[in-house]
């Protein structure tokens, strides 16, 4: 039996879901709690320079950071474990339980890191003490991006979807900038000695305190999976995703384009314009809070259009100019010497990227029907998340250690042109998709759907 016929073909929301007076409420609470968990998450980066001898024997501050490098890292990869567990949680527990676990978890990593003792107090259990830590966190953060983008697909208005998932990066965005705020204001009311010895400490407990306020509005959110969906027989096992092969391909293809163009400009970026451009520190953080804070307002602003123009031709918008401009781009990047000019590139770049982030979650909650879309959406985004969006400031600096910086530009290019080809290949989820259309998504993905549709079009 296929699989179309194996699931229900699309989402059958009930008239009290359609009609949540608490439909605003409900979002909120999903997106409160990804800039809670993306603030405890990158507070870690942000004060890691502080505290890294705290935690590992003494010795010179480029080991100790690199340590706590490590760690990051840690908690990064643990992400697609996270994803997979949670995605298996939301599709046959509910999304609302799945979410606020995950806000749980977050707050405990945090505050273990909060009040644990040091190297110096405990000797070697202060870095295992750590590394659990964020593998807690990191279990944290794979959680809430395939769970929180699956509940505001359900949830959302229909015709308004692109809108309402534009916040779940615009939040991801807003927590990376409320967690540099933080350590910006502790670094004018404290001295570098009292930030070393515990201010550190402050970002954290704001972080686990935060999240309480989370678990209040979450208790309250709407519960979008039915009992007949998380009763199935496949429902959240990979078992069931895996019927959907093609669904899984596209999200796949979607996510090392979009999250490895993300991550170049945004974190590698601010690397790049000081070890090529020769930016100050400074001033590449000035440049680099101005985009990310314009970045942050494009997000609902092309969630609307998406709205309006569609979520294929959004994505092949997204991936056509990412290909054609993402090399020159970065070639301008690497001698700009204006911090304006430096400003206006990095933003186009963020430009073009704003035609993906906000229907990333969107596009991929379509491709699934509700009894694995929570594990579909979370668990492939999360592998190829950490293979190519994790990966990218890593293969960035190897191939400029080599001497070829240039090979990581087409790079790139190479990897979004995978995503440019799956967009081609990609039925028009408003009428095939799993929530707004028909649910043929496996039967209307691939070549020969592609060449009947644009032979239709002829």
């Amino acid at each position: 039996m296929s699989a179309t016929h194996s699931q229900p073909t699309r989402q059958a929301p009930s008239t009290d879901q359609a009609k949540a007076p608490n439909r605003v409420r409900a979002i909120m609470g999903a997106c409160s709690g990804n800039l809670v968990e993306w603030y405890d998450f990158f507070i870690y980066a942000y004060t890691a320079i502080y505290f890294a001898a705290s935690f590992f024997p003494k010795g010179d501050t480029t080991s100790q950071l690199l340590a706590t490098a490590g760690v990051f890292a840690v908690g990064f990869f643990m992400r697609p474990l996270g994803g997979w567990i949670f995605g298996w949680i939301a599709d046959t527990r509910g999304r609302k339980v799945s979410m606020i676990i995950s806000v749980f978890m977050m707050c405990a990593g945090s505050l273990l890191i909060a009040i644990m003792p040091t190297y110096e107090t405990i000797g070697v259990a202060a870095p295992v003490m750590l590394v659990i830590a964020r593998l807690i966190q990191g279990l944290s953060v794979g959680a809430e991006y395939g769970t929180g983008a699956t509940y505001i697909s359900e949830i959302a208005t229909p015709g308004r979807r692109c809108f309402y998932g534009s916040f779940q990066y615009f939040t991801i965005i807003a927590g990376q900038l409320l967690a540099l705020m933080t350590v910006v204001i502790l670094q004018q009311t404290l001295t570098s000695e009292e930030l070393r010895d515990w201010g550190w400490r402050i970002p954290f407990f704001i972080g686990a305190l935060s999240s309480i306020v989370v678990v209040y509005l979450r208790r309250a959110m709407h519960e979008t999976a039915s009992q007949k969906d998380m009763k199935r027989k496949d429902a959240g096992s990979l078992r069931g995703m895996f019927k959907h092969k093609r669904a899984v391909a596209l999200v796949v293809a979607f996510t090392i384009g979009g999250s490895l163009y993300f991550y170049t400009f945004t974190t590698y970026m601010q690397k790049f314009l000081v070890i090529s451009a020769g930016f100050s520190p400074e001033t590449v953080s000035f440049i680099m809070t101005a985009a990310l804070v314009g970045f942050m307002f494009c997000q609902p602003l092309f969630g609307l259009l998406a709205d309006r123009v569609g979520i294929k031709a959004h994505m092949l918008m997204f991936s056509g100019l990412a290909l054609l401009l993402v090399i020159p781009l970065l070639y301008a990047l690497q001698t700009v010497s204006s911090p304006f000019t430096a400003f206006l590139l990095v933003f186009g770049g963020l430009a073009i990227a704003s035609l993906y982030t906000p229907i990333a979650g969107i596009v991929k909650a379509e491709l699934f029907p509700p009894a694995v879309r929570a594990l579909g959406v979370g668990f492939p985004y999360a592998v190829g998340n950490a293979a190519f969006g994790g990966t990218a400031e890593y293969v960035a600096l190897s191939l400029r250690a080599q001497g070829v910086e240039e090979y990581f530009f087409f790079y790139v290019a190479a990897v979004v042109t995978i995503t440019f080809i799956a967009a081609m290949l990609m039925p028009n989820l408003s009428r095939y998709g799993y929530i707004s259309g028909s649910g043929e998504v496996e039967e209307r993905t691939g070549l020969k759907c592609y060449a009947k549709t644009q032979a239709a079009r002829i």
